[in-house]
């Protein structure tokens, strides 16, 4: 059993390259795999290993980046790692928006045990903070997606929202919708709230009977998609366009194992086509043989 920490922490960073090399030459070294992005804002990951090794690592996280708690930490499970590799990236920012925060506002963060009876009111404008193709596979009732590929453009359709109604935003693990808010804050909003640890919290939390979710949560790891008790969902991933698949996406005849999809198939370059059956060869290669390949998904 694998076991699988998502974080965040919104913090001034000194000494990023040094404590870069830190942190990466320990996955290495505990084999924990999953990817961190460090900022001069802060940092973002989501890491795997075994619990023991896992418990170590987060200890080691705010040691070396010298603070006590994470702004948000969140725990799951999975029979397999679900990860490739491990690794560390240094960015300008921890989400791509064009601001730069170094402090949460936890006033505006709504336990799940109390979201359902903020978005049942029908005067509260419920803003799903994610890609579109995340929207497509699971979200709340009631809510709108904005159906902007890129976060960058995230604040042009931001700003054109009312000021006089208030809005509930929501995201996998709440950070993108961290940033969203400081911005509506700075512009003159006032009433504006988030799922507090995000998605991932609301379908830990909430019972599915009592729950106001239709669909499933896209993780971004190999389990793909995740229901209610976190456990794995039905969704497979494309590895021509690295998008989600469904049973129903695999029985069109766009679909190829390991090339393509319905959403990628008419885009896709035929040298690309070539490069993707080659892996997915050696991949079931490997398996004949009893051995794992790394672009293997590990049951």
């Amino acid at each position: 059993m694998y076991f699988i920490s998502g974080f965040y922490k919104f913090k001034k960073i000194s000494n990023i390259k040094k404590n870069r090399k830190i942190i990466q030459a320990y996955f290495i070294n505990r084999g924990i795999r999953g990817s961190i992005i460090i900022s001069k804002e802060g940092i973002n990951g989501t890491i795997s290993a075994k619990k023991k090794i896992l418990d170590e690592a987060i200890i080691k996280i705010k040691k070396t980046f010298t603070f006590s708690n994470f702004d948000s930490l969140n725990y799951s499970k999975s029979n397999y790692q679900p990860f490739h590799r491990g690794k560390v990236k240094i960015k300008k920012e921890v989400i791509p928006m064009g601001i730069k925060i170094y402090k949460r506002k936890s006033k505006n963060h709504i336990d799940p045990t109390k979201w359902n009876k903020l978005i049942r009111d029908k005067n509260t404008f419920l803003l799903d903070a994610r890609k579109p193709f995340e929207y497509e596979i699971g979200t709340f009732k009631r809510s709108i997606n904005p159906y902007v590929d890129n976060f960058r453009e995230f604040p042009s359709y931001l700003k054109n929202l009312k000021k006089n109604k208030p809005i509930a935003m929501f995201c996998t693990g709440g950070i993108r919708c961290e940033k969203a808010s400081i911005f509506l804050e700075k512009k003159g909003f006032k009433n504006v709230f988030q799922l507090k640890g995000g998605i991932i919290n609301y379908l830990k939390k909430i019972k599915e009977k009592e729950s106001l979710w239709k669909g499933e949560c896209y993780v971004f790891d190999n389990r793909v998609s995740v229901k209610h008790d976190l456990v794995p969902g039905s969704f497979s991933m494309c590895s021509g366009c690295r998008k989600p698949i469904s049973s129903k996406d695999k029985k069109s005849n766009k679909y190829e194992e390991g090339v393509s999809c319905p959403n990628c198939h008419d885009h896709l370059k035929p040298s690309q086509k070539e490069r993707f059956r080659m892996r997915q060869k050696q991949i079931n290669l490997a398996k004949k043989l009893g051995k794992k390949h790394i672009f293997q998904k590990e049951f």
